[in-house]
């Protein structure tokens, strides 16, 4: 699929308070001198605290922030609105109550139509989850669970690497059993930059991040681990 994703597997504004190097990123891949950017909160309920954070964190860039509430919608036409973004920012959260209220509201496809226009979307965790064909999701109380996505991206993915001991242990037991695809496993701070559904580069806020393409061949996995540039300020 056409377009450009911004895959983050977790950090920015919402963990990395003295580090926006990520942020910073994702506003430099469009081609908008003052990028009008909708932070989409469906997968935290809204949270208030969160979208304080993201307001608070890009009123600090060259940037228009904007968000929007599938609780308490501020327009009649939500296509429209998000079509008039250059980015959409998908926050963190329950992945699994996300897509159930995106598709109540047609989201997924005004979301290709953004794609499809040159609208950059990016996000992180769930909001990262949501654009592959699968990953693995904390949606479901006490335990890690393969999850179906958007399938924006080929393959599945797994966020928080290094922060959350039991993601990687059991994203391969998925990949082993063939319950998830091939795919990404992230540490916080590290971003995929997709185009047309290739990815082009591994990018990261801190030195020691990592990265890894995950894949099964016959009965083995095969772990690569990325290659990574590090975001300099």
């Amino acid at each position: 699929m056409k377009g450009t994703i911004i895959a983050m597997g977790g950090g920015g504004f919402s963990t990395e308070v003295d580090n926006s190097l990520l942020d910073q990123y994702i506003l430099d891949s469009s081609s908008i001198k003052q990028p009008k950017i909708c932070f989409v909160s469906t997968a935290s309920g809204d949270n208030k605290d969160y979208i304080s954070k993201f307001f608070s964190a890009f009123s600090q860039h060259e940037c228009q922030p904007f968000y929007l509430s599938l609780f308490k919608p501020q327009t009649e036409d939500i296509e429209s609105f998000l079509l008039g973004m250059d980015i959409i920012y998908v926050g963190g959260g329950n992945t699994k109550n996300m897509l159930a209220l995106w598709e109540a509201w047609g989201i997924p496809k005004i979301l290709e139509k953004c794609m499809t226009k040159g609208i950059v979307l990016a996000g992180v965790s769930a909001g990262i989850i949501c654009w592959f064909e699968a990953g693995i999701t904390d949606s479901y109380h006490g335990k890690l669970s393969p999850i179906n996505g958007l399938g924006f991206l080929t393959g599945s993915f797994c966020p928080h690497c290094d922060s959350e001991e039991s993601r990687v242990s059991t994203y391969i037991e998925y990949l082993e059993k063939d319950q998830i695809p091939f795919g990404y496993a992230l540490d916080d701070g590290v971003a995929l930059h997709f185009k047309d559904g290739h990815l082009l580069k591994a990018v990261a806020s801190k030195s020691d991040a990592q990265a890894y393409f995950i894949s099964k061949k016959d009965t083995s996995i095969d772990k690569n681990q990325l290659k990574i540039t590090t975001l300099i300020t």
